[in-house]
């Protein structure tokens, strides 16, 4: 007796009706789509949305292609509805039909098995390849840069208008994903309408060139901008802008969507929503804020700096909503307040309530972010600076103002390394970026590689010939190295740099190498009895410095009173400012000099509390200990202090130790040998690359 028939199980039927089959060719087939989808499309600049429309609607077909699978056969007589299966099976020719069937499947998958196998290894080396290529060529045919706008303003007081408007265009451009722009710092030093474009966009590594004129005249402003294909000369587009001040609002971002129009960059909505977006619509806080980023903007100093800081604060004052103002606002307060030059809570305040502010105002905004990551930094929270600036670069990847900031957080963590990648990696994006270009070999010579530096500072000269800054820092790494005719060459005939601690260091370094102490007072005098100097925490070394060279120059009355009235003058500072790195390291020296051993220590330790996580200024405030303690005769003090500093990455060179007088009542000492042997096995190292702490 034969077993009664029975139907196959569920799992039987879906391989029947080669629904295995039919899901395995659609799923690869699809894969196959995909790809194409996304490697063609960006080259045809379809929309990022219309891409995601096809994927979808690829992914939504496969459950249909299942069903499809379930309910009809591709048979010799078409696509038929699949029959169920019988209780006593199929027939002979319903067998033969499938087995055929079979066949031809089996032919397409493997067919599209062998093309998503193909894909694969091409996609590994030339499609790739390719992708990479063009990708690259178009990023450099749409290259910008946006040179200094001509102010034509009858009035040229109103010169401010146009180096804002110029900075809101390029600020605008900058957000566009698809347009390369190379930032302000790169193009500050080219004039508004130079003749040699193509060799100004060879330097600058772009292939167009923005040049406009800005005329302001009562309440009407004239704005004119073009746009250059520098190579030809060609003129891709140009614009006449006639409004009124309370009709300005917005003009920027007309400019920048029209410029991304001509080079055929595709827009996200986000991108043309930020566009079209106006930071305010009150005229008067507008024109405060564009005052402001024409101070701002300016070569570094504290008189801008302080009047920019008043001006954005007029800004937020006339509108209180407006976000760029209290972003900027808060990024110079810092600074004022991280310099020293105002180091007084209400400073502190006034920058973290900008970041605050703006971060209220447009959490989403780079500006909010990098506002918040540079208030972080001068508060030394290193770690929440890198977060917020990593969120900064999230919304604006390759912003080279933010990856600036965060090589100069990791420079202050005394993460040297990092610091110079991330400041190379600016240099790269942002080619003619003096500040950062200069950045970088001031962060080599300091961790003791001055000839890595030189051919950094090189580029800065050959952008800026003669000047005085990139001079006095290329000056600077000889003097490292105690190379003190190549120095000279380069700062002898330069004239004193007064309103430039830093370049007046040097210049004093190179007198006091050659034991001309004179010269050195003379430095100091000229510096303080300047028209326009300032006593501030940065400029409160004078009096030490001054003092001491009188004293070592053989004038001890004048030394004596320069001592006293600089204390009185830097206790008053400390009275209005409050205690900060700077007045007391400066007070260390003047203890010193006046003979108190112990309030010389208490004070420069007192300085070294103050820089707590600040690494690369935490070295020179244990040089000025060890320099106290040396001048008042605590040698003990002295050499375990500079023990410590000459293996530091940051730390003293040889060439300090055997040419500074401020090491001379340590000569006589066996220990002193020693040190410098120290010294300068560790700059070898340093120079070799080999070094290790």
């Amino acid at each position: 007796m034969s077993a009664p028939a029975t139907r196959p199980s569920f799992f039987a039927e879906l391989q029947r009706r080669h629904v295995y089959k039919v899901g395995a060719m659609y799923a690869v087939a699809g894969w196959l789509l995909v790809q194409v989808i996304t490697q063609v499309f960006p080259i045809y600049e379809i929309d990022a949305h219309v891409q995601r429309i096809f994927v979808g609607v690829i992914v939504a077909g496969f459950p249909a292609a299942l069903v499809l699978a379930w309910l009809f056969d591709l048979t010799s007589e078409g696509i038929v509805r699949t029959e169920p299966l019988r209780m006593e099976g199929d027939t002979a020719t319903a067998q033969r039909a499938r087995r055929s069937t079979d066949r031809k499947l089996n032919y397409v998958l493997a067919a599209l098995l062998v093309i998503g196998v193909g894909y694969v290894i091409l996609d590994r080396s030339l499609p790739r390849r390719f992708a990479e290529t063009h990708a690259t060529d178009a990023a450099q045919e749409r290259s910008i840069a946006v040179l200094p706008f001509d102010n034509l303003s009858d009035d040229k007081a109103n010169g401010y208008f146009a180096v804002g408007i110029q900075d809101e265009i390029l600020t605008r451009l900058a957000k566009i994903g698809a347009l390369k722009v190379v930032s302000r710092t790169s193009t500050e030093q080219f004039a508004s309408h130079p003749g040699n474009l193509s060799e100004i966009a060879g330097k600058l590594g772009v292939a167009n060139i923005v040049e406009g004129t800005v005329q302001k005249a009562g309440d009407a402003v004239h704005i004119n901008v073009q746009l250059i294909r520098a190579a030809t000369d060609e003129h891709l587009w140009a614009e006449t802008y006639d409004r009124k001040l309370d009709n300005i609002f917005g003009v920027e971002g007309e400019v920048a969507g029209a410029i991304a129009d001509a080079l055929k960059a595709r827009l996200s909505g986000a991108e043309r929503s930020e566009l079209a977006s106006k930071p305010t619509l009150n005229v008067e806080a507008y024109d405060f804020y564009l005052r402001g980023l024409s101070e701002y903007r300016r070569v570094f100093g504290v008189e801008p700096l302080l009047a920019a800081s008043a001006d954005f604060a007029e800004a937020v004052k006339r509108d209180p909503n407006f976000m760029q103002a209290w972003a900027y606002g808060s990024a110079i307060d810092g600074l004022l307040y991280f310099q020293a030059v105002d180091h007084s809570e209400a400073r502190l305040e006034a920058a973290r309530r900008g970041a605050e502010r703006a971060m209220q105002l447009a959490p989403e905004s780079v500006e909010a972010w990098l506002a918040r990551g540079l208030f972080l930094y001068r508060t030394l929270d290193f770690d929440g600076a890198r977060t917020a600036l990593a969120e900064a670069l999230k919304r604006q990847p390759g912003n080279a103002e933010v990856i600036s900031a965060l090589a100069y957080v990791e420079r202050r963590a005394g993460h040297y390394d990092e610091a110079i990648d991330r400041l190379q990696q600016v240099v790269r994006i942002d080619p003619g970026n003096l500040r950062d270009i200069a950045g970088l070999g001031e962060t080599l010579t300091a961790v003791g590689r001055p000839a890595e530096a030189r051919p950094w500072i090189d580029k800065v000269l050959s952008l800026r010939p003669g000047d005085a800054s990139a001079t006095a820092l290329k000056a600077a790494t000889y003097l490292n190295e105690g190379i003190l005719d190549a120095a000279g060459s380069l700062l002898d005939p330069m004239p004193l740099q007064l309103d430039d601690l830093y370049d007046l260091q040097t210049q004093v370094q190179l007198r006091d190498y050659r034991r001309d102490f004179r010269g050195g007072v003379d430095a100091f005098q000229a510096a303080l009895s300047a028209p326009d100097f300032k006593l501030s925490g940065l400029t409160s070394a004078y009096y030490p410095m001054l003092a001491w060279h009188q004293r070592w120059a053989g004038d001890e009355k004048a030394a004596q009173a320069t001592f006293k009235d600089g204390s009185e003058k830097l206790q008053a500072l400390r009275e209005r400012l409050g205690d900060n790195g700077y007045i007391a390291a400066s007070m260390a020296l003047i203890e010193a000099g006046l003979g108190d051993a112990q309030a010389a220590e208490r004070e420069a330790r007192l300085g070294i509390e103050r820089v707590g996580r600040d690494q690369y200024n935490r070295e020179p405030q244990l040089v000025i200990l060890a320099q106290a303690m040396a001048l008042c005769g605590q040698r003990d003090k002295a050499f375990t202090t500079l023990h410590d500093i000459v293996d530091d990455p940051n730390g003293l060179s040889a060439a300090d130790l055997r040419l500074s007088p401020f090491w001379d009542k340590l000569r006589d000492d066996p220990r002193f040998s020693k040190l410098l042997a120290q010294a300068q096995a560790v700059d070898e190292a340093k120079a070799r690359g080999t070094y290790r702490r």
